[in-house]
């Protein structure tokens, strides 16, 4: 049985979501950003919280990690490079490492650049990899604590996934993602697409997440950094993707 995945918001604009096994009942969540709606989320599913897999350490992505894990007693992942940081961690993983949920299995990416120590959890048989703070439906995290060049390396290794791959963020900045991206891209015909589905997704109270790589691939500018428009758009013509892609961010910044 395949698994059951409920997205769902949290806090202002953090997205919660839940991985469900329905072989063995062992129930996910993808960070902890707020208690009140992870536990409707549940009581709706009718699903009890076994793990929680931690992407990074930031506050809004663990504050609410330690009532949960008093509620459920659930196992806490965390990464190896957030070791200290993350309350109630009971395991710590990195580049390499499975992670199991019932019957489910993830493997676990490092993907620094919006924090050192990022992970992302590739769930291979369920076509599913939560990218947390790194790629976002039409974005990507902003570069903090690492350089640039690790930052382009974890978006284009995620861009390697095969098209079809559901891309989970931890973030709805969608909206805003697309005026960038518009202002970037603009004569880019997928691009108008997506952003005139996400003006109707806001207004019938719905968010673009999960996407796809392939549509990501098609229409987030900053997988796109390869492509000569993009590279038009920051003056930056003839220059490596890199370094049209920190042009593109640094951009975005200011936006």
């Amino acid at each position: 049985m395949a698994a059951d995945i409920r997205v769902f918001r949290c806090l202002s604009d953090n997205i919660g979501a839940l991985v469900h096994d329905p072989a063995t009942g062992a129930c996910a969540a993808i960070d902890a950003p707020d208690e009140g709606p992870i536990l409707a989320a549940l009581e709706a599913a009718g699903w009890r919280l076994s793990d929680i897999l931690v992407t990074h350490r930031h506050a809004d992505h663990v504050q609410a990690v330690e009532p949960l894990k008093r509620r459920f007693g659930c196992r806490v992942v965390a990464p190896a490079k957030a070791k200290g940081e993350v309350p109630g961690a009971d395991i710590y993983v990195g580049e390499g490492d499975k992670v199991q949920v019932g019957g489910l299995s993830a493997e676990v990416w490092e993907t620094p650049g919006h924090c050192a120590d990022h992970i992302a959890y590739w769930f291979a048989d369920e076509r599913a990899v939560f990218a947390g703070d790194t790629l976002f439906t039409l974005g990507c995290g902003r570069v903090m604590e690492s350089p640039y060049e690790e930052m382009w390396a974890s978006l284009t290794r995620l861009a390697a996934l095969p098209d079809d791959v559901r891309v989970y963020s931890g973030h709805d900045y969608v909206i805003s993602n697309a005026r960038f991206a518009l202002a970037a891209d603009p004569d880019n015909a997928a691009l108008k697409a997506r952003a005139a589905e996400a003006e109707r997704a806001k207004a019938e109270g719905r968010f673009l997440v999960p996407s796809t790589i392939g549509e990501e691939k098609a229409t987030n500018p900053f997988l796109r950094a390869g492509e000569p428009a993009l590279a038009r758009a920051v003056k930056r013509e003839g220059a490596a993707p890199v370094a049209v892609f920190q042009a593109l961010r640094e951009w975005k910044n200011r936006f």
